[in-house]
Protein backbone atom coordinates (compact mmCIF):
# COMPACT_ATOMS: atom_id res chain seq x y z
CA UNK A 1 0.00 0.00 0.00
CA UNK A 2 1.15 3.19 -1.06
CA UNK A 3 1.63 6.67 0.39
CA UNK A 4 -1.89 7.57 -0.53
CA UNK A 5 -3.37 4.57 0.34
CA UNK A 6 -2.54 4.54 4.10
CA UNK A 7 -3.55 8.12 4.24
CA UNK A 8 -6.81 6.92 3.02
CA UNK A 9 -6.87 4.10 5.26
CA UNK A 10 -6.07 6.64 7.82
CA UNK A 11 -8.88 9.17 6.94
CA UNK A 12 -11.09 5.79 7.02
CA UNK A 13 -10.22 4.86 10.23
CA UNK A 14 -10.80 8.68 11.72
CA UNK A 15 -14.07 8.89 9.89
CA UNK A 16 -15.64 5.34 10.84
CA UNK A 17 -14.81 5.88 14.52
CA UNK A 18 -16.70 9.10 14.10
CA UNK A 19 -19.53 7.76 12.36
CA UNK A 20 -19.47 4.43 14.99
CA UNK A 21 -19.99 6.68 18.04
CA UNK A 22 -21.54 9.67 17.19
CA UNK A 23 -24.08 7.87 15.02
CA UNK A 24 -23.41 10.50 12.10
CA UNK A 25 -20.55 12.93 10.97
CA UNK A 26 -18.50 11.00 9.26
CA UNK A 27 -19.02 13.52 6.25
CA UNK A 28 -17.38 16.71 8.47
CA UNK A 29 -14.39 14.49 8.51
CA UNK A 30 -13.98 12.83 5.22
CA UNK A 31 -15.21 15.69 2.72
CA UNK A 32 -12.01 17.87 4.23
CA UNK A 33 -9.77 15.36 4.36
CA UNK A 34 -10.09 14.41 1.13
CA UNK A 35 -9.53 17.34 0.26
CA UNK A 36 -6.74 18.47 2.08
CA UNK A 37 -5.12 15.49 2.10
CA UNK A 38 -5.73 13.72 -0.78
CA UNK A 39 -6.37 16.95 -2.93
CA UNK A 40 -9.67 15.55 -4.21
CA UNK A 41 -11.32 18.36 -5.67
CA UNK A 42 -15.05 19.62 -3.32
CA UNK A 43 -17.48 18.29 -5.73
CA UNK A 44 -16.04 14.98 -5.52
CA UNK A 45 -15.26 15.09 -2.44
CA UNK A 46 -18.67 15.69 -0.98
CA UNK A 47 -20.08 13.03 -3.84
CA UNK A 48 -17.48 10.80 -2.55
CA UNK A 49 -18.17 10.83 1.13
CA UNK A 50 -21.98 10.19 0.50
CA UNK A 51 -20.62 6.62 -0.78
CA UNK A 52 -18.01 6.33 1.89
CA UNK A 53 -20.53 6.98 4.30
CA UNK A 54 -23.24 4.74 3.52
CA UNK A 55 -21.63 1.15 4.14
CA UNK A 56 -20.45 3.21 7.24
CA UNK A 57 -23.75 3.92 8.56
CA UNK A 58 -25.03 0.24 7.89
CA UNK A 59 -22.67 -1.31 9.76
CA UNK A 60 -23.04 1.19 12.67
CA UNK A 61 -27.11 0.29 12.06
CA UNK A 62 -26.83 -3.34 12.51
CA UNK A 63 -24.57 -2.52 16.08
CA UNK A 64 -27.38 -0.24 17.06
CA UNK A 65 -30.09 -2.46 16.14
CA UNK A 66 -28.42 -5.53 18.12
CA UNK A 67 -27.97 -3.38 21.10
CA UNK A 68 -31.97 -1.99 20.53
CA UNK A 69 -30.84 1.52 19.91
CA UNK A 70 -33.03 1.79 17.30
CA UNK A 71 -36.40 3.90 16.85
CA UNK A 72 -38.10 2.50 13.70
CA UNK A 73 -41.23 5.06 13.65
CA UNK A 74 -38.18 7.66 13.28
CA UNK A 75 -36.00 5.51 10.75
CA UNK A 76 -38.79 5.02 8.74
CA UNK A 77 -40.22 8.82 8.83
CA UNK A 78 -36.40 10.75 8.26
CA UNK A 79 -35.41 8.49 6.17
CA UNK A 80 -37.93 8.94 3.74
CA UNK A 81 -37.47 12.81 3.87
CA UNK A 82 -33.62 12.25 3.99
CA UNK A 83 -34.05 10.76 0.60
CA UNK A 84 -36.53 13.28 -0.70
CA UNK A 85 -33.90 16.10 0.87
CA UNK A 86 -30.47 14.01 -0.78
CA UNK A 87 -32.23 13.74 -4.10
CA UNK A 88 -32.35 17.85 -4.54
CA UNK A 89 -29.22 17.91 -2.79
CA UNK A 90 -27.71 15.50 -5.20
CA UNK A 91 -28.89 17.73 -8.10
CA UNK A 92 -28.03 20.87 -6.91
CA UNK A 93 -24.38 19.65 -5.69
CA UNK A 94 -23.37 20.63 -9.43
CA UNK A 95 -24.88 24.00 -10.01
CA UNK A 96 -22.91 25.36 -6.91
CA UNK A 97 -19.96 26.75 -7.33
CA UNK A 98 -16.59 24.96 -5.27
CA UNK A 99 -16.42 28.76 -3.63
CA UNK A 100 -20.06 28.90 -2.48
CA UNK A 101 -19.78 24.75 -1.62
CA UNK A 102 -17.24 25.45 0.91
CA UNK A 103 -19.04 28.22 2.13
CA UNK A 104 -22.24 26.69 3.00
CA UNK A 105 -20.42 23.48 4.18
CA UNK A 106 -18.60 25.50 6.81
CA UNK A 107 -22.26 27.13 7.76
CA UNK A 108 -23.60 23.90 8.33
CA UNK A 109 -20.63 22.78 10.31
CA UNK A 110 -20.26 26.15 12.27
CA UNK A 111 -24.25 25.94 12.81
CA UNK A 112 -24.02 22.88 14.20
CA UNK A 113 -21.03 23.17 16.55
CA UNK A 114 -23.00 26.00 18.33
CA UNK A 115 -25.61 24.01 18.60
CA UNK A 116 -23.85 21.51 20.28
CA UNK A 117 -22.06 23.32 22.91
CA UNK A 118 -25.14 25.49 23.30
Amino acid sequence: MGKKGLISAAIGIVTGFANGLFGSGGGTIVVPAMERFLKIEPHKAHATAIAIILPLSVLSMFIYLKNGGLDWFNVISVSLGGMAGGFVGAKLLNKVSDKWLHKIFGAFMIAAAVKMVL
